[in-house]
């Protein structure tokens, strides 16, 4: 089972609920951070890595005593990577999104596989859970193929939980796809109810279930509720806005390690997105 916890916006508590949820189950979990551009759930699991590797990506290069200047690689690009200027193919790495089309389309064989770096995955192992979280180059624009390089780090033996990025553009597409549920964070101001509504949308287009978590959950108004209620999403859990629940955040310490109230609720959270994935299983 596969489940990325995302959020319309950042700072909801979306890394706080991926770990500690990591963190509250007794049997092996995977958990990726990837939030590649500002990875930051090593700050809470503080994983000792093991291993670290380099992710690279492709990128076309052209062979000049090949290439006949058709412009077929220029046309098929959407994202303007390659251009022909009179007989010569001009590359442009950093739009380049890695697709391949111009591969497939070049009948002269006259594109050559390179390659640029995009960043490093690191790997560490806390207790039960095996921690991998992405880091982007910086100055690179492309997340999604890491994101991709970083959910293969995934174990089909035991469950995965994805610390996804916030929003809804393409990188939060890459890591919610074909997960088997997502579990949005989201608090209750009109903020959060609006990129709530956003990330609703977006988890529809893939089809796939999903679950409230609403943090500071007593401040702010009931939009969220009523919303939840009208949309017919399940809220699973609510994290109040409490000094100790601050405290124990600011230290970079775990909720379910430190009250064990909360290591019950994690554990009740992890439960009922069984049982609604079970549901689901069964509804013709």
């Amino acid at each position: 089972m596969i489940i990325s916890v995302a959020s319309g916006k950042g700072g909801t508590g979306k890394t706080t609920v991926a770990t500690n949820l990591a963190l509250s189950l007794s049997h092996d979990v995977t958990l990726l951070d990837c939030d590649v551009e500002e990875p930051n759930a090593q700050l809470f699991i503080k994983a000792p890595f093991h291993s670290r590797e380099t992710v690279y990506t492709f990128i076309p290069e052209i062979d000049d005593q090949r290439c006949t200047g058709c412009g077929a690689c220029a046309d098929i690009c959407r994202f303007n990577a390659l251009a022909v200027i009179g007989s010569t193919v001009m590359v442009f790495p950093e739009l380049c999104h890695s697709c391949g089309g111009c591969l497939e389309v070049c009948k002269e064989d006259a594109i050559i596989e390179n390659k640029r770096e995009l960043g490093f995955i690191e790997t560490g192992r806390k207790n039960n859970v095996t921690f991998s979280q992405g880091v982007l180059r910086v100055g690179e624009a492309m997340s999604p193929p890491l994101i991709r390089a970083v959910r293969q780090k995934s174990d089909e033996e035991s469950c995965t939980i994805i610390d996804a990025p916030p929003g809804t553009s393409c990188p939060v597409i890459t890591s919610m796809k074909n997960t088997d549920f997502v579990l949005l964070v989201t608090e209750p101001t009109p903020f959060g109810l609006h990129d709530l509504s956003l990330a609703v949308e977006a988890v529809k287009l893939l089809k796939i279930p999903c679950g409230l978590v609403i943090n500071r959950s007593d401040i702010g108004n009931k939009e969220v509720h009523n919303y939840a209620e009208k949309e017919g999403i399940p809220i699973l859990l609510e994290i109040p806005f409490d000094r100790k629940i601050a405290e124990i955040y600011s230290r970079g310490q775990m909720l379910v390690e430190e009250l064990p109230d909360w290591q019950q609720a994690f554990e009740k959270l992890y439960r009922d997105i069984l049982s609604i994935l079970e549901s689901e299983q069964v509804t013709p």
